[in-house]
């Protein structure tokens, strides 16, 4: 078996093992298919795109470990995590914040994705303005997840407050919000100089340098 080989085994091996530990006995099952269908859409695209638009190891990463929260958010719901109910009783918080980490996981995950596509297609020139565009998408994207939101709560009745894990925070949403643009600059912080590297030492297919490549 290849290094290669080696590392998307174990990264499917983890997927697959958390995905059948959240689906035995979820707390809902409505909002467990709600929380794990992006999960498994990302699968999916990248399962679709791996040969003719293979990803960075680090952006692979990123998005096993997105995948993991939401399959563990998917198992408890999102105000129910139990490590989580003991982190606010610790800290004298009122309600479970399990679901900010999850925003905060959906600025810092998307933004890296985003950096790499727009630096792999050259859509974007100059850095400045690949900055401004990525956090502009990760606050997009927010946004309208907070929108799907609102209609699969609107949809799903009685499973919209394990769903939508308010706890009766009036300024959720916003926060929500906040908390994936946050992400996303701490994203771009944190792993622009390691997302170059990896670029510039990544080849895929069809790829040309460019003058000025990283």
């Amino acid at each position: 078996m290849s290094p290669r080989s080696g590392v998307l085994f174990t990264w499917l091996a983890i997927y697959l093992g958390v995905l059948a530990w959240s689906g035995v006995g979820p707390k809902d099952r409505l909002t467990w298919v709600l929380e794990v269908a992006p999960a498994a859409i990302g699968l999916a695209v990248l399962a679709a795109t791996r040969r003719r638009y293979p990803l960075t190891p680090v952006a692979y990463l990123l998005v096993l470990v997105h995948a993991v929260i939401l399959m563990v958010g998917g198992h408890y719901t999102y105000a129910e995590v139990p490590l989580f109910d003991d982190l606010a009783e610790w800290l004298g918080h009122a309600r479970n914040n399990y679901d900010k980490l999850g925003h905060f996981a959906q600025g810092f995950v998307p933004a890296l994705l985003a950096r790499e596509i727009l630096l792999r297609t050259g859509a974007v020139r100059g850095r400045g303005w690949l900055n401004y565009v990525v956090v502009t998408t990760c606050l997009a994207l927010s946004a309208f997840y907070e929108l799907l939101e609102w209609l699969a709560a609107e949809v799903s009745g009685e499973a919209a407050e394990a769903f939508l894990g308010t706890q009766g925070y009036v300024w959720d949403t916003q926060s929500d919000m906040a908390l994936a643009l946050f992400g996303a600059i701490c994203s771009l912080l944190l792993l622009s100089r390691l997302h170059d590297r990896q670029l510039a030492a990544f080849a895929w297919p069809g790829r040309t340098m460019a003058h000025g490549e990283p």
